[in-house]
């Protein structure tokens, strides 16, 4: 709004709406791109506030001039991902999104400023990029700490990120045999007895885990590596008493462990080994007044050299955009004050 000379403030016009035409070399890839009912354009309209039109290979583009150019730049980034023969899906858009938003600024103090978000790669899923800048801080943290921490609420990729990493070791040669384990503790309920040999006993506790592996190697592969003993899957009681040399060793579902169940994983590490530790603190289910060892070992351990840490928030989520609205309630309610009992007025 601006003034005139007696004072008298005089509204200023409305900005007049942008309009950004893209037209993409290939059907195919840009077909891909759009997605199935062209999904990642209306993500890219939701998250950014514009209206995106496709026809064929072009798409036009319209909105404020900023985000206008913002979501131009989000779809040449993910075309050119879609013609390496990486898939983009709606979270792969929301990750673009926030990357481009970033860029520049993920590390201020960096002498180089940084212009793309880490990333992972296996044979069977290709490259896998980070989706925001906590998983970009997590494969950081996973590529140069021999022992890495990561905390937070379901869906944020800890332990999907984990295997993968733990895969691409594998396949370098960098590390021997990957380990998996996570505590056998059910979450709110006794499921008794289970029938069937050990591995079939300890299955539905690493279910997770094998899906993960699965998303991340061959199947075939991955049931070789089981026999051949390069791969093992184990809860977390059968690690006392072992050394684990030239290997990856990833605990699951952490918060769940003792006190004592951590120091004897932590100290199982072996020369030439890596060691990742997730888990979720809001989900712990020790018994009432039982201390949750994941808490426990990021205070002690938080000032020793070559031991990584990252917290995830639920804003970090990508599983879903829901799962992201239902972990924020249920924080919500965690952080506001108790009501009930309180007389009301």
């Amino acid at each position: 709004m601006s003034l005139r000379g007696d004072s008298t403030p005089v509204p200023l016009a409305p900005e007049a709406p942008a309009q950004v035409t893209l037209a993409f070399d290939d059907n195919k890839h840009a077909s891909l791109l759009f997605g199935l009912y062209d999904q990642n354009l209306a993500k890219v309209e939701r998250k950014l506030g514009v209206v995106a039109n496709a026809l064929g290979n072009q798409v036009t583009i319209k909105g404020p001039a900023d985000a206008c150019e913002q979501a131009r730049e989000v779809l040449e980034m993910l075309y050119g991902r879609v013609k390496l023969g990486q898939e983009v899906g709606p979270g792969d858009v929301d990750g673009a999104i926030e990357e481009r938003a970033l860029q520049g600024s993920l590390f201020p103090n960096a002498d180089i400023p940084r212009t793309h978000f880490e990333q992972i790669s296996t044979r069977r899923r290709g490259v896998v990029r980070a989706r925001n800048a906590a998983q970009d801080l997590y494969i950081r943290c996973l590529k140069r700490q021999e022992l890495c921490f990561a905390e937070g609420p379901a869906g944020t990729g800890k332990t999907w990120l984990a295997v993968g990493y733990a895969v691409s070791l594998l396949e370098q040669g960098i590390v021997e045999r990957l380990i998996l384990s996570r505590p056998a503790v059910e979450a709110g309920e006794r499921l008794g007895f289970l029938p069937g040999d050990m591995r079939e006993k300890v299955d539905p506790y690493l279910r997770p885990i094998f899906d993960a592996l699965n998303d991340f190697m061959d199947p075939r592969m991955v049931e070789r590596g089981m026999q051949t003993g390069m791969i093992e899957v184990a809860p977390l009681a059968f690690m006392r008493g072992r050394t684990l040399t030239n290997a990856c060793v990833l605990l699951d579902e952490a918060q769940n462990t003792t006190s004592v169940q951590m120091k004897m994983f932590l100290t199982r590490l072996g020369e030439g080994s890596r060691m990742i530790v997730t888990g979720d603190p809001s989900q712990v289910d020790l018994p009432v007044g039982q201390i949750s060892g994941l808490a426990e070992a990021i205070g002690l351990l938080a000032s020793i050299e070559s031991v990584g840490h990252i917290r995830f928030a639920d804003s970090d989520v990508v599983r879903h955009d829901l799962v992201r609205r239902i972990v924020s309630a249920y924080e919500a309610r965690t952080r506001a004050p108790a009501l009930e009992g309180k007389p009301r007025r």
